[in-house]
């Protein structure tokens, strides 16, 4: 297979759930000959939804890759895919695919269009500058609208969208794809779809067909100066020309294509292949990869999409496996040979690439050398997680890490014998080198594990795989919410003193410090390190703390940030700067675990001056619900402290979206399934933290306080 870069594609697919995402991939595999049959969702037998979960539950949890092959015009590319899930309880498996990712594929269901998940992982798509193509899904489905899913993407997503083909029918009338670049009309027949047949557009066709490419060719000569005045003055414009000008505004993110198809009948994926070689870019077209010199981080460096350049890579899935870890890594720079040792500049340690594959989904094929352009899992990497650069030990650069989600909420889970705590603590080691977006801690209060992820389904798959795949017996408690302390006002001025004397040698720290409140904006503004949401500064002059105790301070505090300063139930202090403004020391008796006691002592006493308040998570909630059970629905969400903050028709049912507190959603689903005879579904998706009501507050921190009593 080649390895020109010009004809490597790196792209993903992407969507709300059941937009039909994996059914898309299967069909890929299917036509570029990587399966000889074609896998279902509904059947459980879908080649990229492997996990015994995904089976069962007919939806994809993590994002799985492979390599297949596509000809295109008698030019061989290769194609590396990445299927990502579209429950918002998985969002950290969309943000690391679509960070290594050249370009991706929005697939829309052709009767619902833009839906929430869907404006979700647009957004990660814009964060990353990743080109994309639009798939109106589902054209088959009774109801589809082409004509409004395409009205959606340029309303909620405010995308620049340009229709390329248009569909021959909807509903059970669908019987193929309008090409409006080459006015031709293309069908798909045999049992799996596998002859495309191209004619001409028929009469019943042919004048939507000539207004919608009439609109393709208007929105396309706004792309380039030339074919504008081509246009203007009714000179014709030739395919070829609108292809490279869609191609340059794809590459640029200024256009996005959409094309339409119904996968599950077979109808319209080969085209959408076609067109992924055609205008999604290769990776010699995207800007060389940006990162920093390790040793002094105000450098900016770049490396170029280059197989002789120095390596590097980017860490994006670690997967766990009885033969050895895999480590997904996205190479873009330089040359992997097997056994070579590489470099992670963030820890410092030496790791070795001892074996390097290819994936298909599960299957490895393994590989004697690879090079830049391509994704491939890695045996051998010890020390290097999710985010994290490997490099060429000589050429060091850390490239730009990841985004990761906090977690919303969280349960207590207990191991049911001594064996099973031992494994206990090694299993919950293996996922979170996993999965970023999932956290653990023990709780001295309670005495409990206390694990932390996106949703109520993210824990669920969690302790399955705990109970089932690890055979570890434990209990799982019930979800509660993952709260957040937070201050109002700036205090100033505030001392930390921590003074022993037992005999001999005493301990003395004294530190005195600024306490605000901050944001992410502020930080980034002022170039301070905003991490876990604290900023720290040190505005000493004059010596009066030494140098070497200046990170005993900053340790103290973030610390004690971590176990919330105001309430101290283990609710971490978010948004917040803190400024070391003065101190004193002892010639002797001063030490880093002194300071590090006064840097605790200090905050402590600055937050409980400083107007301390308790934020709750709030989901964006949409629910989807026939207009004869609206009532029930909106009178509920009031009921749940919930603000409705849109209402929009969609035929016969209305999409009601809605801000509400996580507290009060705790088995939402089952709940609006009663109050609609089981017609009405929702989702939502974490939207931000916010102030709670006082009354909350006292309610929050008895419960905890009850629990705590309770297990002592």
């Amino acid at each position: 297979m080649t390895t020109d870069l010009s004809h490597i594609r790196n792209f993903g697919i992407c969507a709300h759930i059941d937009a039909g995402k994996t059914t898309v991939s299967e069909r890929i595999l299917y036509y570029t000959g990587k399966n000889y049959k074609i896998g279902e969702v509904h059947e459980g037998t879908a080649t990229m939804d492997f996990l015994e979960e995904e089976q069962e539950r007919g939806i994809t949890i993590q994002s799985a890759a492979t390599t297949c092959p596509w000809t295109h015009e008698s030019k061989e590319y290769k194609l590396n895919l990445i299927d990502t899930p579209g429950h918002v309880d998985f969002t950290i498996e969309v943000e690391r695919s679509l960070r290594v990712l050249d370009g991706a594929v929005a697939v829309f269901d052709g009767k619902e269009g833009v839906e929430a998940q869907s404006e979700t992982v647009w957004r990660q798509a814009d964060r990353y500058r990743v080109p994309r193509l639009c798939f109106v899904n589902k054209m088959d489905k009774l109801g589809a609208s082409f004509d409004f899913s395409f009205s959606t993407i340029k309303s909620r997503l405010g995308a620049n969208a340009i229709a390329i083909q248009y569909p021959i029918g909807t509903g059970p009338e669908f019987q193929g794809i309008i090409d409006l670049i080459r006015m031709k009309a293309i069908y798909f027949k045999g049992e799996k779809g596998e002859t495309v047949i191209e004619k001409d557009v028929g009469d019943d066709w042919k004048e939507t067909a000539e207004k919608w490419r009439h609109d393709m060719v208007e929105k396309v000569a706004e792309l380039d100066d030339a074919l504008m005045d081509k246009y203007l003055h009714g000179t014709a414009i030739l395919e070829e020309e609108i292809r490279l000008a869609l191609r340059r505004a794809v590459v640029e993110r200024k256009a996005y294509p959409v094309l339409c198809g119904a996968a599950l009948r077979n109808i319209g994926v080969q085209m959408l292949l076609d067109k992924v070689v055609e205008l999604l870019p290769n990776p010699n077209e995207k800007p060389e990869v940006e990162g920093t010199d390790p040793r002094d981080k105000d450098v900016r460096m770049t490396r170029p999409h280059d197989k002789d350049a120095p390596f590097s890579g980017l860490v994006f899935k670690v997967v766990s496996d009885q033969h050895g870890d895999l480590t997904y890594v996205r190479i873009y720079s330089g040359t992997l040979t097997k056994g070579t040792r590489l470099l992670n500049p963030g820890n410092g340690k030496k790791e070795n690439a001892s074996r390097i594959f290819e994936m298909h989904a599960q299957n490895r094929i393994p590989l004697e050398e690879t090079s830049a352009g391509n994704i491939v899992a890695i045996v051998g990497i010890k020390d290097s997680y999710t985010g994290d650069t490997l490099c060429d030990a000589d050429k060091p650069i850390m490239l730009e890490r990841m985004h990761f989600p906090e977690p919303v909420i969280s349960m207590s889970i207990e191991p049911k014998s001594a064996d099973d705590k031992r494994r206990l603590s090694e299993a919950l080691g293996v996922i979170r080198r996993e999965d970023p977006s999932f956290r653990s801690h023990f709780d001295e209060e309670t005495g409990q594990t206390i694990i932390s992820g996106m949703g109520e389904l993210h824990l669920e798959i969690i302790s399955n795989k705990l109970k089932r795949d690890m055979k570890i017996g434990v209990d799982v408690g019930k979800p509660r919410v993952s709260y957040r302390e937070a201050i109002t006002r700036k205090v100033e001025w505030v001392r930390g003193l921590f003074k022993k004397q037992s005999g001999g040698r005493g301990q003395f720290g004294d530190c005195q410090i600024h306490l605000e409140p901050f944001t992410a904006a502020q930080a980034a503004e002022d170039e301070l390190d905003f991490t876990e949401n604290i900023a720290f500064e040190n505005k000493i002059v004059g010596g009066s703390v030494p140098k070497e105790f200046i990170p005993s301070i900053e340790y103290g505090v973030r610390q004690t940030a971590l176990n919330g300063p105001v309430y101290n139930r283990g609710y971490p202090l978010i948004n917040a700067k803190i400024t070391l403004v003065d101190g004193s020391y002892h010639d002797v008796d001063s030490s880093q675990v002194a300071f590090e006691q006064a840097g605790r002592i200090a905050l402590q006493e600055a937050s409980a001056k400083a107007g301390g308040v308790l934020l709750e998570p709030i989901m964006k909630v949409v629910v989807t619900v026939p207009n004869d059970y609206l009532g029930n629905i909106t009178g509920d969400i009031s009921s749940r402290r919930g603000m409705i903050i849109d209402t929009d028709d969609r035929g016969v049912v209305k999409l009601v979206t809605a801000e509400i507190p996580l507290a009060e959603l705790f088995g939402y689903t089952t709940a609006i399934r009663g109050m609609s005879q089981g017609r009405a579904s929702a989702t939502m998706e974490f939207l931000e933290y916010r102030q709670m009501p006082k009354g909350m507050i006292e309610q929050v921190l008895d419960d905890k306080k009850d629990k705590a009593g309770a297990k002592k």
